[in-house]
């Protein structure tokens, strides 16, 4: 099969990607072989092409927004039938024992896999997930409109709630791109105003269309104080204009697995009178089944701009220079 490997993790400018011809993986016990239809890029691939991740192995296939078929099944896996739409995420596979997975935590597992990162993920023609960890997915709507929900929409709505923002409440979004998108949709349906905090007309345009009730620059002040915040650029200076921002008692939820060194915060105008800065650590699988759910129910829209698998190196450059209107996604 077709895929496309990071091996000597650089910057994109240098097309860390290579094309190569692999073996189809082989499903193991409990696993599924998913035939991909289309995977999403995300800017945690980014960083494990830059290296900004540390490699967890010498050659890697990343991607985690995968949208596919079922095209075979390992021993005892049960769950799915050949031909099934699934969508396979950033966790592959949690320990399933740890005190934080006996917890309901399985997103802090001390044990776990990620997909495109520990194991193969998407940016091939097939790709295996053990069906435990595996989406069911809709057959009616478009693969390409699926797969942003299966990390960007997925983590939005998990740094959503870390925000604690009521229904009703306002929220201040900090970058837009294929999480920001998402996130918004969920934060309007349920009644919040909106203020976004995005260099670039492109992407400012599509934070008015979505419903924002104002658009500014990043180190812009909002209009109002915010009851809380999330910052999805991997940005760590616009933690103090975000933090700022928020009302007494209110959060900044941090959305990316990775961020730039966070400038000396001071202590009464960043987060005095209760004010809380919190990280967001992957997602269990509730996160994705409430996710999925709340998309049928809006239903979330997705914005997509489709690239040749072939062109992954130029997704992913176009992803880090800000030039993509919603997400990219993969077509093998």
């Amino acid at each position: 099969m077709r895929a496309m490997v990071v091996t000597n993790p650089r910057p994109v400018e240098q097309e860390p990607l290579e094309p190569v011809e692999v073996p189809i993986p082989e499903p193991g016990p409990g696993e599924v072989l998913v035939r991909v239809e289309v995977c999403g890029v995300c800017r945690t691939d980014l960083h494990v092409a830059e290296g900004d991740l540390a490699p967890r192995r010498r050659r890697v296939i990343p991607g985690h927004e995968v949208v596919g078929r079922v095209a075979g099944r390992g021993p005892g896996a049960e769950r799915f039938r050949e031909g099934d739409r699934i969508g396979v995420a950033w966790l592959h596979r949690a320990c399933g024992a740890c005190r934080f997975c006996a917890s309901g935590r399985e997103n802090l597992c001390l044990e776990p896999l990620f997909t495109g990162w520990d194991v193969d993920g998407g940016y091939a023609e097939y790709a295996v997930v053990p069906e435990a960890f595996a989406h069911a997915l809709p057959d009616e709507r478009p693969a390409a409109e699926l797969a942003p929900l299966l990390c960007a929409g997925i983590i939005g709505y998990r740094a959503w709630r870390r925000s604690g923002v009521q229904p009703g409440g306002v929220l201040g979004l900090w970058g837009f791109g294929g999480s920001a998108h998402v996130t918004i949709q969920v934060a309007v349906h349920r009644g919040c105003r909106v203020h976004v905090f995005s260099r670039g007309d492109t992407h400012q345009e599509l934070a008015r269309e979505l419903g924002a009730a104002s658009v500014a620059g990043s180190f812009d002040p909002p209009p109002e104080k915010l009851d809380g915040a999330i910052l999805f650029a991997p940005a760590g200076e616009l933690v103090l204009p975000a933090l700022e921002a928020l009302d007494r008692g209110g959060v900044l939820a941090v959305a990316g697995i990775h961020l730039s060194e966070i400038p000396p915060l001071d202590y009464q105008r960043h987060l005095f009178q209760e004010r809380e800065l919190r990280s967001v650590t992957a997602n269990t699988r509730e996160d994705a089944a409430a996710l999925l759910r709340l998309a049928a129910e809006i239903p979330i829209r997705t914005h997509t701009v489709p690239y040749p698998l072939a062109d992954a190196n130029r997704a992913l450059l176009d992803l880090k220079q800000d030039r993509i209107r919603g997400a990219a996604v993969l077509q093998p």
